[in-house]
């Protein structure tokens, strides 16, 4: 159950907020701004390549790698094939992934990493095994971690990951300076936070715009920025739920069972991913699905027992007090493209409420592609925060 009460309380929403995820939802367009810094430090922006790879191969353990590799695939589109590489292992422990370049891969390919640990031994190999290749290896990865000293030395191009404005706590507790006006931890526990996707992406984004992969020069990553700090405003805990959109979409997702549509190239990863926070944070189970194949695929979902109308009307003044409360099917539409274009919208508007299913639509403001997969984001994240704080389940 959701405490409605609580969303509008921002006291105790910040005292249910044990691990800081409205502070990392807040802080996101920062994040932006020292990824950015950390970038053109690291001499990104200076690379004259000499062509575009052949092919990307993308590695890296965690809900926030998994996020970039699903974003870049998308935003590369069709300019070079996208390869992510899956660990393999007993458990999910640093120690016990191990990540394998394909037997093609060889010097006209790139190897991208991103880790909110670093600590990875199987990274460090890959790392090794791709330099011996002849791939081209970039890594981003806390500062100081032993995945930065291996290919920050000779094999390949180290970019720090950029940490919380004001420094945080690390997993095993301590809190220290790393040399720098920043403070150096790795992300604490849950990793699928809002802060650390932005952390990862923005330097591998600049870097593929070197290449030419994509189009993410530093002032449109600055707007990126920028609209991650409009939506902070819009959807932060001051702000009402009548007039707050992430509220809202918490209030609306209560007790529901979360059916994710998305329509466009950046809406897809962003829907993807909002399930699996959801899931992380929450957890709550979601899933998502593109339009228009979304429609079939779900249908029977919205006829069945999680359909809106599946209650037995005869049994409407039943006693439910002791009773848990019965899921419900509720459309989540994200949209980023313009409303006059080629769009499966009006249908899956007509499939939810024929099957008397809610939807909840989000679709950015006109922007770039980045800008709205930014605005998507944030949105969603503050969403699942929400819900974290104020249902059920620990945050």
């Amino acid at each position: 159950m959701l405490d409605e009460s609580l969303l509008d309380a921002p006291d105790a929403l910040a005292d249910a907020d044990r691990n800081g995820l409205l502070r990392g939802a807040a802080e996101a367009g920062a994040r932006v701004r020292t990824a950015l810094r950390h970038t053109a430090e690291a001499g990104i922006a200076g690379l004259a390549p000499e062509g575009r790879p052949r092919a990307v191969l993308i590695a890296g353990s965690g809900a926030a790698a998994t996020g970039v590799a699903d974003l870049i695939t998308a935003l590369t589109t069709n300019a070079a094939p996208v390869t992510r590489l899956r660990p393999t292992g007993v458990a999910a422990a640093a120690g016990a992934l191990r990540w394998a370049l394909p037997g093609w891969a060889g010097p006209v390919d790139l190897l991208l990493i991103a880790t909110t640990d670093g600590s990875e031994p199987g990274l460090a190999l890959l790392a090794e095994q791709a330099y011996r290749r002849g791939c081209t290896v970039v890594a981003v990865a806390p500062r100081q971690s032993p995945l930065s000293e291996v290919v920050g030395g000779t094999h390949g191009l180290m970019v720090p990951m950029a940490t919380a404005p004001n420094g945080q706590y690390g997993q095993n507790g301590s809190y220290g300076q790393n040399g720098s006006d920043e403070w150096y931890e790795p992300e604490e526990t849950p990793v699928a936070g809002p802060g650390p996707l932005w952390a990862l992406l923005v330097p591998l984004l600049a870097l593929l715009d070197r290449v030419g992969l994509v189009t993410a020069p530093a002032e449109t990553l600055q707007l990126v920025a920028d609209r991650l700090d409009l939506t902070a405003e819009r959807c932060g805990p001051a702000i009402a739920t009548y007039s707050n959109p992430a509220k809202t979409l918490a209030a609306e997702l209560a007790d529901s069972l979360p059916l994710v549509w998305t329509e466009g190239p950046v809406a897809a990863p962003a829907g993807r991913r909002f399930a699996a926070v959801l899931a992380e944070l929450t957890g709550r189970p979601a899933l998502a699905a593109e339009l228009p194949e979304a429609l079939p695929a779900h249908s029977a979902l919205l006829a069945g027992h999680f359909a809106g109308g599946a209650a037995d009307p005869d049994d409407f003044f039943r006693d439910r007090v002791e009773e848990a409360q019965a899921w419900r099917a509720r459309v989540v539409l994200l949209r980023d493209r313009p409303a006059g274009g080629l769009t499966a919208a009006p249908a899956a508007r007509e499939l939810a409420l024929g099957h008397d299913t809610a939807i909840s639509e989000l679709e950015p403001e006109e922007g770039s592609e980045l800008e709205a997969l930014a605005e998507l984001v944030a949105v969603t994240d503050f969403a699942t925060v929400y819900l974290a704080l104020a249902g059920a389940a620990p945050a």
